[in-house]
């Protein structure tokens, strides 16, 4: 079996906090406590130094040589244009307002990953890894803020704390790398709604297998800083040792992507069908990302709801 890298946030052992969600049958729900929010923890010190974790999970690929995973009839919600009308409380500094960073606390340390806002009915959910939200299995994750606009400390629209958040019962329970995709709530620091602010992506779901993808995310381990946004694209193919049943696009982005939004086609305003997830040790250059099928929507339907 090949090593396996995760390219964002670390998944440790531990069950504190798993307890106290909501389960339904493909879903893991937790309603984030008041006190485990991110409020004024995350400060400029704190996001500069906050870990990558591009660390070895090898559990969770070994239970992952799998075929079956669910699809279902091609869905597709439309994207949400940002509300012209409203002003973001600092000078844009990025190509991209809806993707960003995600900051959040683990295990009792802080670490970085990557997200995008995506179209919901509550018009405040954002799309990322799930071991970015959970650490599959065990616990989730406190003092999550998603960032959008980030770049190189600058925070245009602030920081976005999560109040709930989403990801497969295969994930949070059974660690499963195929469906390595989470979601999250935020609430928003002016009163306006995220995609109202800074606008959200289509998603798509069952789609064909063998797609171009544009996949965009904020690298912080070496060779990159996690300053600025990065982007690769590719034609996907298969997991070469099926382990799981993710797809592989060629890009060299490393520790603090994941979670970044993959858009169907060229450049960042398609449909959303994936995100950064992981990365073979031994096969260079390419970002893995799992194939959104029918579980990963339950997911996206009871977070966006």
């Amino acid at each position: 079996m090949s090593a396996l890298f995760v390219t964002g946030g670390l998944v440790a052992s531990g069950s504190a906090g798993a307890s106290a969600a909501t389960q339904s049958t493909d879903v893991d729900r937790w309603v984030v406590p008041e006190t485990q929010q991110g409020g004024e923890y995350w400060t400029a010190e704190r996001m500069r130094t906050a870990t990558p974790g591009d660390v070895l999970v090898v559990d969770n690929v070994a239970s992952a040589g799998r075929s079956d995973v669910e699809v279902g009839q091609e869905k597709k919600v439309t994207k949400q244009s940002r509300n012209p009308k409203v002003t973001p409380t600092a000078t844009q500094q990025t190509p991209v307002d809806h993707i960003g960073k995600v900051f959040f606390t683990l295990g009792g340390s802080d670490y970085v990953c990557s997200g995008n806002a995506i179209s919901a009915a509550n018009e405040s959910t954002v799309a990322t890894a799930g071991h970015c939200v959970n650490e599959g299995p065990g616990a989730f994750a406190s003092r999550l803020v998603f960032v959008p606009a980030y770049e190189n400390g600058a925070a245009p629209f602030g920081q976005w704390n999560a109040t709930e958040l989403y990801a497969p019962t295969q994930w949070t329970s059974g660690g499963d790398i195929t469906y390595d995709t989470g979601f999250a709530i935020v609430s928003s620091p002016t009163g306006v709604t995220l995609s109202d602010t800074v606008g959200a992506s289509g998603v798509a779901f069952n789609d064909g297998r063998g797609l171009t993808y544009s996949a965009f995310g904020y690298p912080a381990a070496a060779p990159f800083t996690g300053n600025t946004l990065q982007s690769c694209s590719g034609t996907a193919t298969d997991d070469p040792y099926a382990q799981s049943e993710s797809q592989g696009i060629p890009c060299d982005m490393t520790g603090g992507s994941s979670g970044g939004p993959w858009f169907i086609g060229s450049g960042s305003a398609g449909y959303q069908n994936s995100v950064n997830s992981f990365g073979y040790n031994n096969v260079a250059n390419t970002m893995f990302g799992p194939y959104w099928g029918s579980v990963i929507e339950s997911a996206y339907a009871a977070a966006a709801a």
